[in-house]
């Protein structure tokens, strides 16, 4: 059975007299799950880009210790690979770099200036490496300082790759939709096969044959080489982003959606090491079928006040907006959601009809629906509040300090956490300060005439009320943003990708009964507080 375990150290949540706090889903082990191998120690090394961390799993219990930790040397690792001393090697897909890590935890950068760095492999000793963007590339790269030598060129977003035993390098390419192979010497890249359910990864067993994992679909492929005929030798849920193989053949499968690992079975059973939990999450809010959503990056889910987690939309499947960060409620079914791509849409759960509000936006964070059909977005990059009818974008207030959480009030007026100026603003008409005093605020939630107010910076709840001006802290200790003492990387983006910078939000909402839900994107979870 896996271990239940979180990704975020720091002393438990601390409420206020008469509250109470509950989790509705339980830490995550992982930031996401991405790149996957077995290391020198027989333990499972998974690379995490969203978290800037590598964990180590033991594949018999499912215990994760942290060996590149969030906030270390090693900035979002997407692929890793092993050397035959036991080095091990990771692709830094958001700061285009390649780095070294020694048996003895130092780290250095081997190759600089690779744009979307993502897949390496290695083979006795060689070092191969691609870069999932348009028009990517792939090299080979020299841990002596040599520089890289290029192996090919104008390759449509080419993900993890292997090295065959016939001289060939094997790839997907997501822009294709295919499994790639280019002699390892260098030449022109040709089809293997192709109609596949967005393929991610590729590595061949110790039979030569070729694996591939497919997002879409959650299949685990094999494909013979001479022949090409295709074999399914697994499924699990769409989403899957890589795997890794041991000397016996024994697979293991990471999900970028939700960060859960397992290993598939002989009989194609799987055997989870590390539960399905968040990479986030970010915002929160209840639908108007009073279904709990949380947005999380390149994924969405439906929440069950059970703790139960559903997916209902993902990056790549053709209908979801992307990297999706501020959420609120719509009218009819529909959520309305920003995104680190400079977004904002409205996105149905269930029919995934998107309508589409705004783009160019410069770092959207939280999103409410206003008054006639209006959509408020808070433009932290710029420091706007927006108002956006149909395709009409106004400036109800400029000048604000990095505005992150909204909260419409009935009358129309806007409560604007600044998170630059560690305030809550009020907009109506002009702007006024109605909560100052705070660090980094982010989720706000207007709930009759008090304001809650999560801070990342001190990591509290706050209320504030706006009868009798009083503040009052309901919690403490709350696992949003990076633990205490951590400062974290400020991810640049993938260029053609997802524009930078990619910064984590902590949202918040309520529900009919008066609960209050935060999204504790440090942990992975979500808390419900309740007067008691």
């Amino acid at each position: 059975m896996p271990q239940s375990s979180s990704r975020y150290p720091g002393p438990a949540v601390s409420v206020a007299a008469g509250w109470k706090c509950t989790r509705v889903t339980p830490p995550s082990a992982l930031y996401g799950a991405n790149g996957m191998r077995v290391g020198p120690d027989g333990r499972l090394y998974v690379a995490q880009a969203f978290g800037s961390q590598i964990s180590a799993i033991d594949t018999a219990s499912g215990a994760v210790d942290v060996i590149s930790p969030h906030g270390g040397p090693v900035v979002a690792p997407d692929d890793l690979a092993f050397d035959s001393r036991g080095a091990l090697f990771a692709t830094e897909v958001m700061s285009e770099r390649v780095c070294m890590r020694a048996p003895n935890g130092e780290v250095r950068v081997i190759a600089d200036g690779m744009t979307a760095a993502n897949g390496v492999t290695i083979h006795r000793d060689r070092i191969f490496m691609d870069e999932c963007r348009p028009g990517g590339r792939m090299w080979e790269l020299y841990a002596d300082g040599r520089a890289p030598r290029l192996i090919a060129e104008n390759l449509p977003l080419p993900n993890a790759l292997f090295l065959g035993p016939d001289n060939y390098i094997y790839f997907p390419v997501l822009g294709e939709n295919a499994i790639w192979r280019v002699p390892v010497d260098g030449g022109r890249p040709e089809t293997f096969v192709k109609d596949l359910g967005l393929p991610t990864a590729v590595k061949l067993n110790s039979k030569g044959e070729v694996l591939s994992t497919q997002a879409l679909t959650g299949e685990i492929l094999k494909f013979d080489i001479p022949s090409r005929s295709k074999a399914v030798i697994g499924k699990v849920r769409p989403g899957i982003d890589n795997f890794a193989l041991t000397a016996d053949d024994r697979l293991f499968v990471s999900h970028f959606t939700d960060g859960g690992v397992c290993e598939i079975m002989p009989d194609g059973r799987e055997r989870r090491l590390v539960e399905p939990g968040f990479c986030g999450p970010a915002g929160i809010a209840f639908g108007t079928d009073g279904v709990l959503y949380a947005s999380d990056g390149i994924s969405m889910a439906a929440v069950g006040l059970d703790g139960s987690q559903r997916r209902v939309g993902m990056l790549f499947d053709g209908a979801f907006p992307g990297f999706v960060r501020g959420l609120g409620a719509g009218a009819n079914g529909m959520l309305v959601v920003t995104t680190a791509n400079g977004g904002a849409a409205s996105y149905h759960p269930v029919s995934h009809e998107i309508v589409e509000h705004a783009t160019g936006l410069n770092e959207p964070y939280g999103i409410a629906a206003g008054p006639g059909g209006a959509v408020i977005v808070a433009e932290g990059g710029s420091g706007r509040l927006l108002v956006i009818k149909g395709k009409e974008v106004q400036v109800a207030a400029s000048g604000l300090s990095r505005p992150t959480g909204v909260a419409v009030a009935p009358d129309g007026s806007c409560y604007v956490a600044e998170a630059g100026k560690g305030a809550v603003a009020h907009v109506n008409g002009g702007v006024s300060e109605v909560v100052g005093g705070l660090d980094r605020p982010h989720g706000v939630l207007l709930a009759g005439d008090e304001l809650f107010i999560v801070d990342v910076g001190t990591h509290e709840l706050i209320c504030f009320s706006l009868k009798t001006r009083q503040r009052a802290r309901v919690a403490s200790n709350l696992p949003v943003g990076s633990p205490p003492g951590v400062v974290p990387h400020v991810l640049s983006g993938i260029p053609g990708l997802l524009p930078g910078p990619v910064t984590p939000y902590s949202g918040i909402t309520q529900s009919a009964d008066g609960t209050i839900y935060v999204a504790a994107d440090g942990e992975g979870s979500i808390l419900a507080f309740r007067r008691g």
